[in-house]
């Protein structure tokens, strides 16, 4: 079977989702997959093309390691909240290293995860992701750490508190094991 635009245009199911994940599975077309549906100007098919991908296990959303550049250059320049959130989730779940560490994308997750008029998803995965990126340079961990520290806590959704006090409490702990 041949998955069309219009095929993944049209998924409004979690079913739908996870048939077109297994026939993706099936042929091992994660990578062909993500370029034909994701990177396109249909925001819909996008959208539809990342929450299929959402259905990956570990290994293979880590064939995508080779596209990060350009899914973090999607959550970057999109307009779409969904596209954002979806994208965001996929980069979380692949490598990071210090050798490759784009400031403009660690500048865009800080703005991003204190911005209150942002959607608690995309605060949430900011976070985590500029923790990530910030961890390969202390002086950035320390600043992100004033950062977590001076949020006006009382203006932000249960998921965001929550890996924000996640993320204090390990460095807590971390700090005491040194």
């Amino acid at each position: 079977m041949i998955i069309t635009r219009e095929q993944v245009r049209n998924i409004t199911s979690e079913y739908e989702a996870r048939t077109i994940y297994h026939e993706v599975k099936l042929n091992k077309a994660i990578i062909e997959f993500t370029k034909l549906f994701i990177f396109g100007d249909d925001n819909r098919i996008a959208r539809n093309a990342l929450w299929v991908l959402t259905k990956a296990n570990t290994e293979e959303i880590s064939r995508l390691q080779t596209l990060l550049n350009e899914l973090i250059d999607l959550a970057l320049r999109t307009n779409d909240t969904s596209v954002r959130r979806l994208s965001l989730n996929i980069i979380e779940r692949l490598e990071m290293n210090k050798e490759e560490l784009r400031s403009d994308f660690l500048d865009f997750c800080l703005q991003h995860m204190t911005s209150i008029e942002e959607l608690p998803g995309i605060q949430a995965v900011c976070m985590k992701l500029a923790f990530r990126m910030c961890k390969f340079y202390s002086e950035l961990t320390d600043e992100f750490m004033r950062i977590l520290e001076s949020m006006e806590i009382d203006l932000y959704k249960p998921a965001v508190k929550s890996v924000r006090n996640k993320i204090l409490k390990r460095r807590k702990c971390q700090d005491f094991q040194l």
